[in-house]
């Protein structure tokens, strides 16, 4: 099944901010996402300044959440408690009726 745009941010930005500094690779493989939809959502999340990119040692780029990356991961995980819902929902569309 296909994640949504938010579902991607979300899936970057929390591996970020929990295993970071990372380097795209390992963001890649670890979030999940192919290297052009990476690339073009760090993007995303850098002009938002959720994400930064950093220069180690002039050769190496590393990826870290910045502390309004973290804010918006603590926001998004809260809305997610309060609206359980939404998920229960989604799923009750998708099963079969039951025939009685």
């Amino acid at each position: 099944m296909r994640r949504s745009k938010l579902e991607t941010f979300i899936a970057i930005l929390n591996v970020v901010a929990d295993k970071g500094p990372l380097k795209l690779t390992h963001i890649m493989y670890k979030a999940n996402v192919n290297c052009s939809v990476l690339k073009d959502n760090l993007d995303f999340l850098i002009k938002q300044k959720l994400i930064e990119e950093r220069t180690i040692k002039k050769e190496r780029t590393v990826y870290t959440a910045t502390q309004r990356g973290i804010n918006v991961l603590k926001y998004f995980k809260e809305l997610t408690k309060a609206l359980p819902f939404i998920e229960e929902n989604q799923s009750q569309t998708n099963r079969t009726p039951q025939l009685y």
